[in-house]
């Protein structure tokens, strides 16, 4: 039988299979990328031997947890994790802490199904600790470059060309701005984390030790850039990426308006449009009160006729209207006064071939 494992390096490294006995509840508030939950409770049992626990102590919840587990449920539960232990014998099973309820799944499946299975020892705990502990080392250790530019620039753009960049935005699932929601949902905070710890974890092992990423607010969407790293962005050095208000507002126009349209369309079909048209006009009325009653009226006006036509012929060319009102007016005054603020930390300048070849350049002058 394969040894019990502490090696959370090679685990994450290799993205090993792994099987979360956790309950339900506790899998959803936060899980490692790829990984299948197959509780040894269901959350109401997990509540049951919880309360017993504390009212009767230890025994006596051990003694409850059989109980409730058993019979049909306890055969149905070890047959789907026989399955995912044939399915993958380079795999591990964990709990919380790596204790009792790992232990017991161990134990029920060599017992009974004759499957010797690691576990990982310090369960998911230990794993999240040293993921948090990943990212704070990176912080510490490696350099990072900031792309920050204007709304419409092509940052993202720029993020895609080059192999040492962190997608925070492709992590979270958002765009990052106040129209940034994207179909589907973002992960929660903790798979939003470990996803990045991750990241930065196998590109330090591929020898990557200078980090190109966009310069972002705290919060992406919901999710919430941890703190040692954010800190870190108040200082890290900038380059600046430039274009055209027209290149801006056709960039625009792809990503929140045609791109967004065919994500909805592919995730809720003939209801697709109307979700898109909803989720458009909510992202203005979120900002509102930042623009002003008489700009948001008219920009909502603007919006919607350009929602009309585009539900009627197909066309999007009138929601360029309002995408470069809201650039000249609202977003460009602020992205105007954040380069004043932080030129002293911009170090280069240009448009997107140039930034890019630049940043490429710095890489490679930074490498050992």
């Amino acid at each position: 039988m394969r040894s019990d494992t502490e090696d959370f390096r090679a685990l994450f490294l290799n993205d090993t299979p792994m099987m979360d006995a956790r309950a339900p509840v506790e899998f959803d508030k936060g899980a490692f990328p790829g990984v299948v939950n197959l509780p040894l409770m269901n959350d109401i049992e997990r509540q049951k031997v919880g309360t017993c626990y504390k009212q009767h102590g230890q025994k006596a919840a051990i003694e409850l947890g059989h109980q409730l587990v058993s019979g049909k449920t306890k055969a149905e539960r070890l047959q789907a994790w026989a399955d995912f232990a044939r399915a993958h014998p380079n795999g591990y099973l964990y709990c919380f802490r790596g204790g009792l309820r790992s232990k017991i799944v161990q134990q029920w499946l060599k017992d009974e199904m004759g499957i010797e299975y690691p576990r990982v020892v310090g369960g998911y705990k230990a794993m999240r600790h040293f993921l948090l502990d990943t990212i704070d080392q990176a912080v510490e250790q490696c350099g990072f470059v900031l792309a920050g530019g204007m709304t419409g620039t092509g940052k993202t753009e720029v993020l895609a060309q080059l192999d040492n960049s962190l997608d925070l935005e492709g992590l979270a699932n958002h765009r990052g701005s106040s129209f940034g929601k994207r179909a589907t949902p973002q992960p929660a905070q903790i798979d939003f984390e470990n996803a990045l710890a991750i990241s930065l974890l196998k590109m330090r092992a591929a020898g990557i030790e200078t980090f190109v990423v966009e310069d972002e607010a705290r919060l992406v969407g919901r999710c919430s850039i941890p703190l040692p790293l954010f800190n870190g962005m108040q200082e890290f050095p900038l380059v600046w990426l430039e274009d055209s208000l027209e290149g801006r507002v056709e960039r625009i126009l792809k990503d929140y308006v045609i791109d967004l349209c065919a994500e909805f369309i592919a995730e809720q079909g003939e209801n697709g449009f109307a979700a898109f048209a909803e989720r458009l006009q909510q992202s203005l009325v979120n900002i509102s009160k930042r623009l002003g009653g008489e700009r948001y009226q008219r920009l909502a006006l603007l919006m919607d006729q350009a929602l009309a036509e585009q539900a009627r012929s197909g066309s999007v060319d009138l929601h360029r209207a309002w995408i470069e009102a809201l650039l000249g007016e609202y977003y460009d005054p602020m992205y105007a006064y954040q380069r004043e603020s932080k030129a002293e930390r911009i170090e280069f300048a240009g448009d997107q071939p140039s930034v890019v070849e630049y940043l490429r350049h710095r890489q490679a002058r930074a490498a050992p």
